[in-house]
């Protein structure tokens, strides 16, 4: 700085600066800039207090944690601070941390030569601290400004993974604070979003704003239809408890009903410490929850009290922060994709940036609602975030960069394919192009139905498919099992072993089972876990032609809307002609319940029917790190085998698979004598279904 004055006049920017946006992040859940621009501003506010230690003043966002309560809640003072971490960016400061705590310990006359430590997920919800009196939970907050946040007892009740009161056996403690975070799992925020987009609300730009906004409903009810959930992590006051360690107090926590994450891990070096948050940072996208890092805290508590804590940040803890997920970037322009159903779905063509450490170039605007929600314009600076690190979205522009060039949005009167005039029905946000042979609504249905999650056809990917419908081999799904092999042979890139793999992969699919059909068809509102449940009811094509509305309504999770739709596809004459067409070639078109079985030695659950139908119709709960199998490769063993995978235990519930580090499922399922099977066991079943369907 040139002068002590130009230093001053930089200082109180930058102050207040990072307290407007704080307000933006925690208390209107409306952010403005990227977690990286935000940390850039504050390690400069850091750097330049450090080196001017006598400028700091007692109000400076460094002095104490972001955010404040809303107005419209109740206060209530914590009964111990709940602090915020210091981050990591990269494994060198990771490492420098550990150093520095076994120097701190040395230097307290705690010399230790190694460490261990607790490596936890650093999960992108809200914060929230849980006051228990004599095991009875009497009231809740949100973290605010760490001192004080905001009474959301009530909502926090409508929780089903928040205990109202201690299980399990022991003292109860006269008083504790429970501090945890509450999120809103991926799958039901895409839910969620799909809802409020059919029932013309704004969609939420991210599963933390949309929990941030669940919990702080002033009507309860409101939360209550949200399904939230929440993770305990640590305590704050407490009378008439203690641990030795932080991983005894998370199996105190756990053994008395609160929800502590299966793959929490405890090791004990610097190396061992990076690698456990690599293994995070590779678990992320296969979540079904966000986090933005993990958390490394010195188990042993009595050196954490030895530690303490600098300004608002414990010495014996700290964030490793992942690759952010949000960018800046210019939104070049807006184009359009036509979707199997008609939906004309705009999406953004954006300069080139780095998101989550992948290249992102376009991304989707859901509707014209959002975009006029949004006010985003062409040649905006937008926000650009990596929803559960998988799909860009545009969350926001950045209006204060506008230089008066921007261009709303206009969607097209007319598909941008077939030129057939769109339509928009009343009360819904989509518009849709009409014409039922539009040849973008044809590719994407085969698209669709040879998709990993549908008809799962190896090696026939969105680019096959357009090569082949292009030079008129492929119109519709059926046409797929008349491909030949001098067909695909004269294709460029195609020899004889990719060629005879195709048909292969084709011919395979034929036996997916009646369930994966259905929902390759790409009939309105029935998605993978809805056609199995019409299956379990009429389990072959012939017997859902002879169903009514209201037979299909009945089926608990269906209702009228899926059931009128599932009615009018089968008896439309077109639809009909494909699924004779489909039938004719082989594609199994009835449960495998009802093919004949075999039988085969149980292990641990003793003599188990298997066969074609070995995993078909059951309902598997998956828990703990299984040995080879990722969570998303066991669950698409189970669902390519006809199987459906739940997210809790209940009596419903045919097989538990456990791996280690088990959590509560595990306890449920010996509770309710559910059967509780292992990896081998999982992957024999699926062999023996497969052998049985080989040989049928």
């Amino acid at each position: 700085m040139s002068s002590e004055s130009d230093l001053t006049t930089r200082l109180e920017w930058l102050r207040a600066e990072i307290r407007r946006h704080d307000r933006l992040y925690y208390v209107l859940d409306n952010p403005e800039i990227t977690d990286a621009e935000y940390d850039r501003l504050y390690r400069e506010l850091q750097d330049l207090e450090a080196a001017n230690p006598e400028l700091i003043t007692r109000d400076s966002p460094t002095q104490r944690v972001s955010g404040e309560p809303l107005a419209a809640f109740g206060q209530v003072e914590h009964r111990e601070a709940m602090l915020s971490l210091a981050n990591a960016r990269n494994e060198e400061e990771l490492l420098a941390w550990y150093a520095r705590t076994l120097r701190l310990l040395e230097q307290a006359g705690a010399r230790e030569d190694a460490l261990t430590c607790v490596v936890e997920p650093k999960i992108d919800g809200l914060a929230v601290s849980l006051l228990y009196e004599n095991g009875v939970l009497v009231s809740g907050a949100t973290r605010g400004n760490g001192v004080v946040g905001e009474d959301v007892t009530q909502n926090l009740r409508t929780i089903n993974s928040v205990p109202l009161s201690f299980s399990g056996d022991g003292a109860v403690p006269s008083l504790i604070e429970v501090r945890g975070e509450v999120y809103l799992p991926l799958s039901a925020f895409e839910r969620l979003n799909e809802q409020r987009v059919a029932s013309g609300e704004a969609t939420f730009a991210n599963p933390r704003n949309a929990a941030a906004g669940s919990l702080r409903q002033l009507d309860p009810r409101v939360t209550a239809l949200r399904p939230l959930a929440a993770w305990f992590y640590a305590v704050g006051a407490a009378e008439g408890v203690g641990w030795r360690t932080h991983w005894e107090l998370l199996e105190w926590l756990a053994a008395r009903g609160f929800r502590i994450n299966p793959h929490v891990k405890r090791v004990g070096t610097g190396d061992e410490i990076t690698r456990a948050c690599r293994e995070w940072e590779e678990r992320r996208s296969a979540l079904d929850y966000d986090i933005d890092g993990a958390v490394v805290k010195v188990d042993d508590r009595q050196l954490q009290d030895i530690l303490g804590a600098v300004a608002h940040d414990p010495r014996w803890a700290i964030a490793y922060k992942f690759a952010p997920s949000t960018a800046q970037t210019v939104l070049r322009e807006i184009g359009i994709n036509v979707g199997r159903t008609g939906v004309l779905t705009p999406y953004a063509v954006l300069d080139p940036v780095s998101v989550g450490g992948v290249t992102v170039s376009q991304a989707t605007l859901h509707n014209e609602d959002d975009i006029r929600r949004k006010d985003l314009r062409v040649g905006d600076t937008v926000i650009v975030q990596r929803a559960g690190d998988v799909i860009p979205q545009v969350v926001a522009p950045m209006t204060t960069l506008r230089k008066g060039g921007e261009r709303p949005f206009v969607m097209p009167d007319r598909c941008p394919v077939c030129g057939t005039v769109v339509v928009r029905v009343p009360g819904e946000v989509a518009v849709r192009c009409p014409n039922d042979d539009c040849p973008a609504r044809l590719v994407e249905r085969i698209k669709h139905f040879v998709g990993r999650s549908a008809m799962d056809i190896e090696g026939v990917g969105e680019k096959l498919v357009e090569r082949l419908f292009g030079l008129g081999l492929v119109r519709d799904a059926a046409d797929l099992y008349r491909l030949r092999y001098e067909d695909l042979i004269t294709l460029e890139g195609f020899q004889d072993r990719s060629t005879r793999k195709v048909l292969e992969a084709i011919e395979q699919s034929k036996r997916r089972g009646f369930a994966r059909v259905l929902f390759a068809l790409g009939i309105p509102h029935v998605g993978g876990q809805t056609a199995e449940l019409i299956v379990t009811r009429f389990p072959s094509m012939d017997a859902l032609r002879q169903a009514g509305v209201d037979e299909l309504a009945a089926i608990e999770g269906i209702g009228p809307v899926i059931a009128e739709a599932v009615v009018a596809y089968v008896a439309d004459p077109r639809h009909q002609d494909l699924l004779g067409r489909l039938a004719d070639a082989g594609v199994l078109m009835q449960s495998a319940d009802d093919l004949a079985p075999t039988t085969a030695d149980g292990g641990m659950g003793g003599p188990v029917r298997v066969g074609a139908e070995t995993l078909a119709g059951k309902v598997f709960v998956l828990t703990g790190t299984l040995p080879t199998l990722t969570r998303e490769a066991a669950t698409s063993l189970i669902r390519a085998a006809g199987g459906r995978v739940a997210g809790s235990v209940s009596r419903r519930t045919d097989y538990v698979v456990a791996g280690e580090s088990p959590g509560s499922k595990l306890r449920k399922a010996t509770e309710l004598g559910v059967a509780v099977i292992d990896e081998d066991r999982l992957l024999a079943l699926a062999a023996a279904g497969a052998r049985a369907s080989a040989g049928a």
